[in-house]
């Protein structure tokens, strides 16, 4: 049985209203507010606010699973890497899409890694994240909401969670903000997370979020020709990871907090991304695998990863139990100080008891 359904939203989308990322109440955004518009014949749903798009809910077959892709920061200037990866931007690790919610180990099967890369006699071991329906959706002056259904469907096209998942978007002049609940119900085996590095929550972010560094990668040019690079150009490249427990820089990585937040600059903007793990969800205070290449992801489930083997989880799920995750993903343009997240996380946590 699904546990979504229009009460739920509802219950969701009040709780929204209670918090204003801004520090006090929100002024409701120019134009529209916040419209929600699905078109599932091209296997997507628009969100704009104040009348100027901030992100897509995209589905197409060659993601294998849905994305928010791109995301915008309030004065419209995109955060993520480009699909396909645009003139100077990194060309690896082409499953990463603007922002995901899939896990690389469940029973095996391998649903972080999967994409239309993937060599034929590989995707037998790779799952994917099928959208099944939009649900409802409902545009608000201060914020809208979206409820969608999905399955987790294994390479022997076994169904092996049921996911529901809803959505609030809320923005002002100075900060676009995502809300995410997402409940997965395991079907007729026990499902097992088993610890790995990849997952769970995750996003890519552009060159210029990404933290300086000497390393080198794949690189795409204007034509969309690949080249590998020995040795980095790192101007313009501004990013720092700061997390709720002090963590900076490469350092983050793999360290367990409330909170982390990756800053930088784009252009003449300055740009905070921040993660807020919620106190219910499981493994909380979550792992943090935030890469300095621009993968930016929030793990519960990738303990032996990031212990050394020292400790394990294998988060499992009973046959047709469920579990819930709560995120929110807030953009400012500005750099935000540790004090300033610390205070929004507070109003995070407070706004759903």
């Amino acid at each position: 049985m699904r546990l979504l359904n229009a009460s739920r939203l509802m219950c969701v989308f009040a709780g929204a209203a209670l918090l204003a990322a801004s520090g006090a109440p929100a002024q409701p955004p120019a134009d529209d507010g916040v419209q929600i518009v699905p078109n599932e014949a091209e296997h997507r749903v628009d969100i704009s606010i104040g009348g100027q798009p901030f992100t897509s809910y995209l589905y197409p077959d060659t993601v294998k699973k849905p994305v928010l892709f791109p995301l915008r920061t309030a004065k419209g200037t995109i955060i993520t890497r480009g699909f396909p990866p645009g003139p100077g931007e990194r060309a690896d690790h082409p499953h990463h899409v603007g922002l995901w919610f899939n896990y690389s180990d469940v029973n095996g099967f391998d649903f972080w890694n999967n994409s239309d890369a993937i060599k034929p006699e590989q995707r037998p071991k790779m799952g994917t994240i099928v959208q099944r329906k939009i649900v409802n959706h409902v545009n608000g002056a201060h914020q809208g909401a979206l409820m969608t259904q999905m399955d987790w469907v294994a390479g022997n096209g076994e169904t092996l969670i049921k996911q529901d998942s809803w959505y609030t978007f809320r923005g002002d002049a100075n900060f676009r903000s995502v809300d995410l609940f997402t409940t997965l119900t395991a079907q007729d085996d026990p499902v097992i997370f088993h610890d790995n590095k990849d997952g769970l929550l995750g996003m890519r972010v552009r060159r210029e979020l990404e933290l300086p560094t000497a390393q080198g990668g794949m690189y795409t040019d204007s034509s969309g020709h690949v080249t590998k690079v020995d040795k980095m150009d790192n101007t313009g490249v501004t990013g720092n990871y700061l997390t709720s427990e002090g963590k900076t820089g490469e350092a983050a990585w793999g360290t367990r907090g409330r909170w982390c937040a990756l800053e930088g600059k784009i252009g003449d903007e300055p740009v905070t991304i921040v993660i807020f793990d919620f106190p219910k969800n499981p493994g909380f205070p979550t792992y943090w695998h935030a890469r300095d290449y621009g993968l930016f992801a929030a793990n519960p489930f990738g303990v032996k990863d990031f212990t050394n083997g020292k400790e394990q989880m294998n988060y499992t799920l009973p046959p047709h139990q469920n579990v819930t995750f709560h995120y929110r993903i807030l953009i400012l343009s500005k750099i935000a100080t540790a004090d300033e997240i610390e205070k929004e996380y507070k109003r995070f946590v407070a706004a759903y008891p």
